[in-house]
């Protein structure tokens, strides 16, 4: 449901090489204060990323205020609390929750429960590191109104669990299995207007932030005309977690 397959590897990646790529790419960035480091998997598990590169990786990221890393719930043990005592920034731990509807979270074939997602999260809270999930709008499987109400529903779990932060990311076509999906009709692309919906409604919980993933954004408009307005609707309820007002446009009515 996202790209990140395209750059994933059969293979351990060697040491060092991770370490190389966050040394390179800082180099070439702007200075600023928050960090995020998602890798094509995830960021504890140690065929993707060496534990021998911590040590380095720490070193390079020490000016930073905040680092996110993104994990499967199957690594999430020890050697997150190990790698947090060796930083200096402040560690956050993204996780994908996806949907707690309890006959598609198995078919997306996540290799995770509900109760994996919980116990992690515990972990995480009870070493007093932040965690926020990632949830998906309108997985493949359920309508238009299904999907924003799943939605809905996995931001109350997730912040039960004790996430500060949700990432709603509207599903995307375009990577072959979603328009595997699409063809024989067990997928389609949510509007952006959902999308709208589910924000607003985990803003206005006052529970934690939460955010529109705005990756290929257009994507999920039809409409010319206020398609710029809800983009930048979304874009300022992302960086002050206030309901902006809503769009009204022909294309609703």
């Amino acid at each position: 449901m996202c790209d990140l397959w395209k750059n994933t590897t059969d293979t351990p990646v060697p040491e060092g090489a991770i370490a190389k790529q966050i040394e390179t790419a800082l180099s070439k960035l702007p200075k600023t204060n928050h960090l995020k480091l998602y890798n094509s998997g995830s960021f504890f598990d140690n065929r993707a990323i060496p534990s021998s590169d911590y040590k380095e990786i720490a070193e390079l990221i020490s000016d930073f205020k905040t680092v996110t890393v993104e994990s499967h719930t199957a690594f999430i043990d020890e050697k997150v609390v190990r790698f947090r005592e060796m930083i200096n920034p402040e560690l956050h731990v993204a996780i994908g929750l996806e949907t707690v509807h309890p006959e598609v979270l198995p078919l997306l074939n996540k290799q995770m429960n509900l109760i994996d997602f919980e116990v992690s999260t515990r972990f995480l809270v009870s070493n007093s590191i932040n965690t926020r999930a990632f949830i998906l709008l309108r997985p493949p499987f359920l309508s238009e109104k299904e999907g924003i109400f799943w939605a809905k529903k996995s931001i109350d779990f997730a912040f039960e669990k004790g996430v500060t932060a949700c990432t709603v990311i509207p599903v995307r076509a375009g990577n072959g299995a979603m328009d595997f999906l699409s063809e024989s009709g067990n997928f389609k692309q949510p509007k952006i207007e959902s999308l709208e919906e589910v924000v607003e409604y985990g803003i206005k919980l006052n529970r934690g932030d939460v955010f529109a993933d705005l990756w290929d954004i257009d994507k999920f408009s039809n409409c010319n005309k206020c398609f710029n307005r809800r983009k930048e609707r979304l874009n300022k309820m992302n960086l002050y977690q206030k309901i902006s007002p809503g769009i009204r446009c022909s294309c609703t009515r």
